[in-house]
Parts: C-alpha cells; structure tokens; sequence
C-alpha cells in the first residue's frame, strides 16, 4: 500500500502530512486508514504533546478525491453517507475531542471536506498564498464533514451561509480577518513559524490543555451556570496540579516556567 500520510515525531510534536502532493493531497479511503493510525500513534506516544496536521507540496489538500469510486446502494445510485460514517465523521470527531493539542497548518488550499478537517482542530494557521474554500455548493452537495456545525460557531450563521452558498475562496489574510485562522504566516517562513507555535504548545501544560479543551467544547451546550460551574470544577483541579505549582515559583523566580 502506498504511503500517503507520512508523520515525523520529535521534540514533543508529531508533525502529520497529508502526502499526495501531485493530486493536490486529495482524500481517499486508504488516506483515511493511514491518517487513523498516525493519530493513534501520536496519541499513544506520551512523549508526544502537540499534532500538527498538514499538507505536501502546494495544498493542504483539495479535499475528497472524486476520481475514486463512490460507494453504491442496493438502488445502484450513489451512497454518500457511507464515507462519512465510516471515515469523515469519526475523523472530525476525533480531532474535536483529540487529547492533546492539534495544530492544522494550510501550507495551501484547503477545499470542501479538508477544511472542515482542519477547522476541528484546536488552532488553524496559514500560508499566506493559502485559501479556504467551501466548495461543496458548486458540485451540487451540502457542506459535511461537520462544515455546518463547526462554520456557523466560528463566524457567525450568516456569513456561514454566505460562505457555503456561494463556495466563494477566502484569502489566507480574509480567513484570519473572520477568525478562520488564528495566524497568517509568510511562505518563506510557513513551517518555520509554525514549528515555533508548535514548540511553544508542546512545553505547555498539557493537563490543563486537557481541561482548557474540555471548557471549551462544553461551553457550546452549556447555559452559563453550568458553565461556571465546569470552570470551578476544573479550576480545583488544576489548582492542585504540578503545573500549577510549577508555574507559581518560575513567577516568584522570574524564569520560565517547565511543566511536566
């Protein structure tokens, strides 16, 4: 089987990249498994602390490869829910809720169902000459892949719908303007300034990572009650964390901090 996720672990970080770069990193089935296992690997490797997801080449990727065959029922027409039960929505899935920090680095385009892979990660940053796209609407399908759940909480439901209905491209430097991407970075410089990012997730404290992700993910469904409540609960248990004592005495000792 060709290898077309490659991951590269060291210094705290497994860098993941999409690898078919000359069909623009377009997704496939057997991309699905490998990407599956790379993050079952980064998962595993406690030395492991950040994820960065990216691309090959000039995309990030172009999306779901529609030169591979779609499944069929037994009507003989066209299954689309099949992929995205068996490997799109466990993906996104899994990314939401990953345990450890996930990084989604566009090296370039990111179209249709790989944008919304991208936006289930923690922080999305992006090469200046990189666009975004919710392409679906122009071959006559809606935005899966969580793109109508993740899009409308990151923007607004407005200019969610504006962005689905027209499948217009977004500029790297649009994207952050909206909040779609939390840093454009110079392509010279792309994977440089994000392995810097990556670096500085890496020697942070991953359990209260933990518990800043689960606050956050949980304030979507929360009333404010609830949500003080969650924030209480976890703030205790951060309190009698080592991270916590850590990070006390390097403030009294003005130096940085090294979290375990």
């Amino acid at each position: 089987m060709a290898e077309v996720v490659r991951i590269a672990t060291g210094q705290g970080i497994a860098v993941i990249t999409l690898a078919r770069p000359d069909k623009l990193n377009a997704v496939t089935a057997v991309m699905h498994a490998q990407l599956r296992a790379a993050l079952d690997a980064a998962e595993d490797d406690p030395a492991v602390r950040c994820v960065v997801l990216t691309g090959a080449g000039r995309a990030f990727s172009s999306g779901q490869d529609l030169t591979e065959d779609l499944p069929r029922g037994a009507d003989g027409k066209v299954d689309l829910g099949t992929p995205l039960d068996r490997d799109y929505n466990p993906l996104v899935a899994r990314l939401y809720g990953f345990p450890k920090a996930t990084l989604a680095a566009l090296n370039g385009p990111a179209v249709g169902a790989s944008l919304n892979i991208a936006l289930a990660c923690d922080i999305v940053v992006a090469a200046r000459s990189a666009y975004l796209q919710e392409a679906f609407a122009r071959i006559g399908l809606v935005p899966d892949a969580g793109g109508t759940w993740l899009l409308p909480r990151i923007v607004g439901t407005k200019r969610a719908l504006a962005l689905m209905l027209t499948a217009d491209q977004v500029s790297a430097e649009d994207a952050e303007r909206i909040g779609l991407v939390y840093k454009v970075f110079d392509d010279a410089t792309f994977m440089a300034d994000t392995m810097a990012l990556a670096a500085r997730l890496a020697a942070g404290p991953a359990a209260v990572f933990r518990m800043i992700k689960q606050a956050a993910r949980a304030s979507v469904g929360n009333e404010l009650a609830a949500q003080l409540a969650l924030e209480r609960d976890l703030q205790c248990q951060a309190g009698r964390g080592r991270d916590f004592a850590e990070g006390i005495a390097a403030f009294r000792e003005k130096r940085p901090a090294k979290f375990s």
